[in-house]
């Protein structure tokens, strides 16, 4: 077993997976805003944030958002909504890359102090 291979680091890597997973649904939906008929699609964040609590394994799923005005050309994107959604993106990628960091150090930290007690 690797020292980093712990349940924390899994979860943290699978969090930073998923809000890249997100991040890359928003630039999608910001690349289609001129493309008739395309509708908002998000990843179910909330479901799989459960999931990644239950130390389940389920895959990050992209839905469909519903309830936005549509344009007449059929296409709902809001570039206010998409903006919104890529700051918080973008915190939620910056907090587990943190929580990861923090994670290492005190794996390191452990390490420094274990080889020092001769």
């Amino acid at each position: 077993m690797n020292l980093t291979d712990t349940p924390l680091i899994e979860r943290l890597s699978r969090y930073l997976d998923t809000t890249a997973q997100r991040g890359a649904v928003v630039a999608s939906n910001i690349a289609n805003i001129d493309t008739p008929g395309y509708h908002t699609r998000d990843v179910d964040f909330k479901s799989q944030l459960a999931s990644l609590m239950s130390d389940g394994q389920q895959k990050p799923r992209v839905v469909e958002v519903k309830g936005l005005d549509e344009r007449p050309d059929g296409n709902n994107v809001s570039m206010d909504r998409e903006g919104l959604a890529l700051g918080q993106t973008q915190l939620q990628f910056q907090t587990g890359v943190a929580l990861l960091k923090a994670q290492l150090h005190e794996i390191s930290a452990a390490i420094h102090e274990g080889g020092s007690q001769t």
